[in-house]
């Protein structure tokens, strides 16, 4: 199921059609053709490919007497998916034969190692086809600090909270924002207004919640499940960090309990792994070696 992050995203692009056609041309310095309106289509791929496969969104730009001169596909990625390699390149296909017209695949991503991951060339295995995603991520992301540049694209300031919020321009993107939020309709100045918030420092956010009004409480059911998902999801972390410190702590106990001696390298080796299925291997290792170096031979290192 698409998260909630994943969902506001693709929302983004919905509800602001040209700006599938703003990033790739000033983000991604892609050239895109004179267009006089900037259209959301159905997103179903299922002529080709199953049913439950679909694009996030489509856009097409028209020219004049509603001609198509470009398709965008966009697609918002969060996490590592095996499939998209083998999905992307059949949504460009599909998409250039629906419309007949250049076809341009634009993922985004808020996360600077999935962009590297999406921009991975995809190599179809035809002679000369290898399709390279075009991708939108956090460096790619302007950061938007005018409030006249937030006005006339909201979208793209929400944008910029989300990929830049927790650093230092976080407090000024917010005001910057809250410029654009009197001309947006309730629902979005709503939607919009808890995702800026949610994605702001802390500092950020208390001023900017000072600004709206005091004890701010988040206004859309969309938001409310954003910022629980990070909760819950830094609970998680939480989680996880504690089991990774407790197993690299029995590792080095078991060791010191035979009486073998931990060299500084090995000791700092086991306490700072990520891995918690590497310091299981360890600490069953850690019952057998001879030599605490045997630990991290086993282990290939």
């Amino acid at each position: 199921m698409p998260s909630v992050t994943h969902e506001v995203l693709v929302d983004l692009f919905k509800n602001r059609p040209r700006l599938a056609a703003e990033m790739l041309q000033d983000a991604l310095g892609q050239p895109v053709p004179a267009f006089t309106e900037a259209r959301v289509e159905s997103s179903d791929l299922a002529e080709v490919v199953p049913s439950e496969r679909r694009a996030d969104a489509i856009v097409v730009l028209l020219a004049s007497e509603q001609r198509p001169a470009m398709a965008i596909v966009v697609e918002v990625q969060l996490g590592v998916d095996r499939d998209k390699p083998y999905v992307w390149p059949v949504y460009v296909a599909q998409t250039r034969a629906r419309h007949r017209c250049p076809t341009r695949l634009l993922v985004v991503t808020i996360d600077a190692a999935m962009a590297r991951w999406s921009a991975r060339p995809i190599d179809t295995g035809h002679p000369g086809w290898v399709l390279t995603p075009l991708v939108l991520g956090p460096e790619g992301v302007p950061v938007v600090t005018d409030a006249e540049q937030a006005k006339a694209a909201p979208e793209v300031v929400v944008l910029s909270a989300m990929a830049h919020g927790e650093g230092e321009a976080g407090e000024a993107i917010g005001v910057a924002f809250l410029a654009a939020a009197a001309g947006l309709d309730e629902e979005r100045r709503a939607l919009y207004a808890d995702v800026v918030l949610s994605s702001l420092n802390a500092a950020a956010r208390r001023t900017l919640e000072a600004m709206m009004k005091s004890g701010y409480q988040y206004q859309s059911e969309f938001a409310r499940s954003y910022v629980a998902q990070g909760k819950q999801e830094g609970r998680e972390e939480g989680v996880r960090e504690g089991t990774l410190k407790t197993k690299a702590h029995d590792v080095l106990a078991v060791l010191d309990a035979r009486g073998l001696e931990v060299p500084a390298d090995v000791r700092e080796r086991v306490l700072a792994s990520t891995d918690i299925a590497e310091l299981d291997r360890w600490i069953r290792r850690a019952a057998v070696v001879g030599d605490a170096r045997e630990l991290l031979a086993s282990n290939g290192s």
